[in-house]
């Protein structure tokens, strides 16, 4: 499996990982641990989940998932907007690596931007990280203005990653968001690359090669 540096944290990670939204709508628990197993077998040892997915239920999923291969595996969360205050997103951050069990993420998120200021919710990831919970934090769907009051508040080498929506209908990111990144060695993570299910149908006009 093809791997890149991880913006910031030196870490060489899969350039595919494995998402874990809806995941805990999967027909049998069982089969959503043998899919990510089979993942990781595979190499896709870079793992993304949230508080939200499943209100930590993909979380859970995950844990079980990786459980005894842990070392292996790049692991990523988010926390909501709403649980971005101090106390807030540590209290929230110990919710997570309860439900992964685990004592640390590889790195930690804020899932998009809300009414928290963002100089409190990055007091809060230095604090997970004076605490070695979290090894590396960053945002996602942050635009540039948002990027550059993150790096303003954090300064230069701490932000790892922007995780954004990126496939081939959906490359916004392409005109300021992924150069801005590029200048800043921060890591452009996609979401939903496949495209969620909006890609056309097997022999359908759209689904012709």
């Amino acid at each position: 499996m093809k791997t890149r540096t991880f913006g910031v944290t030196g870490r060489q990670v899969p350039v595919l990982g494995q998402g874990s939204w809806y995941l805990d709508q999967a027909a049998s628990r069982a089969g959503a641990v043998a899919a990510l197993r089979h993942g990781l077998d595979l190499g896709m040892t870079h793992i993304d989940t949230a508080e939200m997915y499943g209100s930590g239920a993909a979380e859970s999923l995950v844990g079980e998932a990786i459980r005894g291969r842990r070392d292996a595996v790049f692991l990523v969360s988010k926390v909501l907007p709403s649980n971005a205050g101090r106390r807030a997103a540590v209290q929230a951050c110990e919710r997570s690596l309860k439900a992964l069990g685990t004592d640390h993420l590889d790195a930690y998120l804020l899932h998009w931007r809300g009414s928290v200021p963002l100089d409190e919710t990055f007091r809060a990831f230095e604090d997970l990280k004076a605490a070695g919970k979290i090894r590396a934090c960053g945002v996602s769907n942050f635009d540039v203005d948002d990027l550059e009051e993150a790096w303003d508040i954090l300064g230069p080498g701490k932000l790892a990653c922007n995780q954004v929506l990126y496939h081939l209908e959906e490359r916004a990111i392409e005109h300021a968001v992924v150069p801005w990144c590029r200048d800043h060695d921060v890591a452009v993570v996609a979401y939903s690359p496949f495209g969620h299910d909006a890609f056309p149908d097997e022999g359908s006009a759209g689904g012709r090669a």
